[in-house]
């Protein structure tokens, strides 16, 4: 359960209302299952605390995704991950069902925390989360060394891109700072674990 409850439909603007009854239907369209253990519009309710920022936030959210120089299953792949070393429950429940979804197998759901050691992901994908880890990192520690090898496989746009949508998962931070658990979207199926690092410094996982 989250730390403060959201705010209810009775309570809500038009606008807001407008929010939660098509929320649901766009967050089945891009897990293609519905939650199985919570409403999955959690983070939704308590943003609506602050309406205006909800809606900032959602633009720019929105605009991000809107980005097609990047292909989806590297996107995908990067925005689990960050949501991963994050530790945000909910983030990792929606994100491993949004993955299956579009395409990922068991297999390499289970590998992502170890996908340096797998053959499941290319060069270019294990290149792409080893930035997703650079940058989600706090201080971020993106080297000259892997900024250079990303612009080997990667446009100026594509780099954009993908440093934008990291931008948003960071935002993930909202939902792990208010303890919103997981909504059941991955329920009964492979989920990727959080990530969640001992006090003190950071160890590498990959």
């Amino acid at each position: 359960m989250a730390r403060i409850a959201g705010v209810a439909k009775d309570r809500a603007g038009l606008k807001l209302k407008l929010v939660y009854r098509f929320g649901p239907k766009m967050m089945k369209k891009l897990s293609g299952r519905e939650p199985q253990t919570a409403s999955g519009m959690e983070p939704i309710e308590i943003w609506a605390h602050q309406p205006k920022m909800l809606f900032g936030m959602g633009k720019f959210n929105q605009s991000v995704r809107k980005g097609k120089a990047v292909d989806d299953r590297i996107k995908n792949l990067v925005e689990l991950k960050g949501a991963q070393m994050i530790g945000c429950e909910y983030c990792v429940d929606l994100g491993s069902q949004i993955c299956r979804h579009s395409g990922f197998c068991d297999d390499e759901l289970r590998a992502l925390p170890y996908y340096r050691q797998s053959d499941l992901f290319t060069e270019r994908e294990r290149l792409a989360l080893d930035y997703a880890v650079a940058v989600m990192r706090t201080p971020v520690e993106v080297t000259d060394e892997l900024f250079a090898a990303m612009k080997e496989h990667f446009s100026d746009q594509q780099l954009v891109e993908i440093t934008a949508l990291l931008t948003v998962v960071n935002l993930d931070r909202f939902n792990a700072a208010f303890g919103i658990g997981p909504a059941g979207f991955s329920e009964g199926m492979v989920c990727v674990p959080p990530d969640r690092p001992n006090a003190g410094p950071l160890a590498r996982i990959a």
